[in-house]
């Protein structure tokens, strides 16, 4: 049963083609979504082509669900395809909290910011809630509002659980 063909050839030539053509298709479509097939399927007509003893089908499909299974390993474990997106947001809301440096002084009406791990471009249009907060000056995003402009203050160093902790120590001393 090694002399399978679909339109007129062979099962590894028409599996090698096809896989080509998905992985071509993913450059055209990106994210992933026809790469993992593309590749074992291509994998599976070359193995087909080069080891004719090889090419049943059943041998071929065992060749592509282990090759599709290790590049879906590989593509999900290893991130190589969309890059490791660690510590990048996925929306304003992901904002809230983040630690940044002012860049541009902050003011009610106007300022710059840069975020740590801000996403691709980690540079924002800034608000303070109240006062002045100058250049070089650390702060934390209160409010992201939605937009590329967010709400901060100034922090000096401390967050609000190193502020609490001080003051339980200071209400403990006094008493």
């Amino acid at each position: 049963m090694t002399g399978v063909t679909i339109f007129g050839q062979s099962l590894s030539f028409v599996l090698l083609v096809v896989g080509v053509g998905l992985c071509i298709f993913e450059a055209f479509a990106p994210g992933a979504h026809f790469i993992v097939i593309g590749v074992a399927l291509l994998v599976a007509g070359l193995v087909g082509l080069f080891v004719p003893a090889a090419a049943t089908p059943f041998v071929l499909a065992f060749i592509v669900l282990g090759v599709g299974l290790g590049a879906l390993y590989v593509y999900r474990y290893y991130e190589l395809y969309e890059g490791t997106g660690r510590g990048q947001t996925q929306d304003s809301s992901d904002l809230r909290g983040k630690r940044g440096y002012v860049v541009e002084e902050v003011t009610t009406r106007s300022g710059r910011v840069k975020l740590e791990s801000g996403g691709f471009d980690s540079s924002y249009g800034a608000r303070s809630i109240s006062g002045v907060i100058p250049v070089d000056e650390n702060i934390v995003v209160v409010d992201p509002g939605g937009g590329n402009i967010v709400t901060v203050e100034s922090v000096d160093g401390e967050d609000g659980i190193d502020r609490e902790l001080d003051r339980e120590r200071e209400e403990s001393d006094a008493a």
